[in-house]
């Protein structure tokens, strides 16, 4: 794959937070349109840190950060791609705050210039392409974790996404619900970045590993 092709291109990224260690020392990450990535690492190995370096959340010291072909460094560049990255928190109550499931499932078509029609449009047939059909009136507040989380991926998907990143997205799941949401994710045709310690998870959805050790991803 060539830098050309690529959907996110981290060259040389070096960060550090205020009177700590660098966290980032040099990394490169190149994701193209093919990748379904799984990110690994033990807890401040700065998997957090380079998911913030990406969605333009943190700036980084030194090093260059390419989304879909262009330079991003001010706020403004990553305003423009930051509803194309389709990034799910890990804790989807950070997601969620409309009243209804379908309120939240449009906020960002919505915010995006689609008409009132065109975000009910987008909202159904979202929420029928994760069997979530029934949700629509439903009251975010109260859905289990991990209907909490699908709707958190439909707010994503919502916004018609060059990729797609998921930030632990079994974590406060049950056996059920991680079964449900590997189904799902497994058959989305979208590149993946996932950072997960859930490595059953990882080896059901994505088609290879990276290790962040000592600021940098190495194969793993």
């Amino acid at each position: 794959m060539s830098s050309t092709e690529a959907i996110i291109n981290l060259r040389g990224i070096r960060f550090a937070y205020p009177k700590r260690p660098e966290v980032l020392k040099g990394l490169d990450f190149l994701v193209g349109p093919e990748t379904r990535v799984g990110v690994i690492g033990s807890n401040g190995s700065g998997k957090s840190t380079l998911l913030s370096v990406i969605m333009g959340l943190i700036k980084p010291q030194a090093g260059v950060v390419e989304i879909l072909g262009k330079p991003r460094s001010k706020e403004a560049d990553f305003k423009e791609v930051r509803p194309l990255l389709g990034f799910v928190f890990q804790d989807a109550n950070d997601q969620l705050f409309c009243p209804t499931v379908a309120d939240d499932v449009a906020f960002g078509p919505l915010n995006l210039g689609k008409t009132r029609a065109e975000a009910k449009e987008i909202v159904a047939e979202t929420l029928a392409g994760l069997g979530l059909e029934d949700f629509a009136d439903r009251i975010a507040y109260d859905l289990s974790g991990g209907e909490k989380k699908l709707v958190a991926l439909a707010t994503a998907l919502a916004l018609r996404p060059k990729i797609l990143i998921l930030d632990e997205p079994t974590t406060f799941l049950d056996v059920s619900a991680v079964s449900k949401l590997q189904a799902i994710v497994s058959k989305l045709d979208l590149p993946m970045i996932i950072v997960s310690h859930d490595f059953p998870f990882l080896d059901t959805v994505v088609t290879s590993r990276l290790r962040m050790e000592d600021g940098r991803l190495h194969p793993a």
